[in-house]
């Protein structure tokens, strides 16, 4: 049983990592099927098993309003070997309903084209609630920046884009792409370049933040 209780409009850090630490996404399309999943997944009704077309991107085959939606997303991030989530539940149970789907679905899809079997993911994913604004403003910064965190830049170099994939880009603007529900953080900033420069000053001391410490993956 979880200690975390899922409440409907309250917010969550959702995150999970490939068993003993294993790469889950090996190149860029398991990151985009991946993304895939996070958007077709995200409703009440089952979808079954989404067909696999690596030359489709980020297109849903329906639109989802916000009354089909199980979860609302805030900020993202997905590295080679983990994953890390800001999520608002919208339904009783969505967030375990949207999260099962999805692992499943990218793990079965992952041990099909890799032709290996067992579980991909380390356990149940992680869910810890965000119980004040101070800390889902913390937080954005270190979801978003997550690839930073963890010095993948220093590691990858100019591979980094094609390893990774955040909703940074969409929250200072570069990316015109509105998938989260990114008011929630920007509409406490005056503009998305002063969301930037709280983000990125956030970034050496928030690994020294006891709260989101115990938080980081390694």
């Amino acid at each position: 049983m979880r200690k975390v209780k899922f409440v409907n409009e309250e917010y969550y850090h959702i995150y999970n990592r490939g068993v003993d630490k294993r790469t889950i996404f090996q190149d860029l399309n398991d990151i985009d099927r991946f993304f895939q999943g996070m958007q077709e997944f995200n409703v009440i009704e089952s979808i079954g098993s989404i067909y696999v077309n690596t030359f489709r991107k980020n297109k849903l085959r329906h639109r989802v309003s916000k009354d089909e939606k199980l979860v609302d997303f805030v900020c993202y991030c997905l590295i080679p070997n983990h994953y890390h989530f800001i999520l608002q539940q919208l339904i009783d149970k969505g967030i375990e309903k949207f999260m099962h789907k999805l692992g499943m679905g990218h793990a079965k899809f992952f041990n099909s084209k890799y032709k290996r079997s067992g579980a991909l993911f380390q356990g149940k994913f992680k869910a810890i609630h965000v119980d004040s604004n101070e800390y889902l403003l913390h937080l954005s910064a270190y979801v978003n920046l997550n690839y930073k965190v963890h010095n993948w830049e220093q590691k990858f170099g100019n591979r980094v884009p094609k390893l990774i994939r955040s909703s940074w880009e969409e929250y200072i603007g570069e990316n015109k792409e509105n998938f989260c529900k990114k008011d929630i953080i920007l509409d406490q900033f005056g503009s998305g370049l002063d969301y930037k420069k709280f983000a990125e000053d956030s970034l050496e001391s928030i690994k020294e933040n006891k709260e989101i410490k115990k938080f980081l993956l390694e």
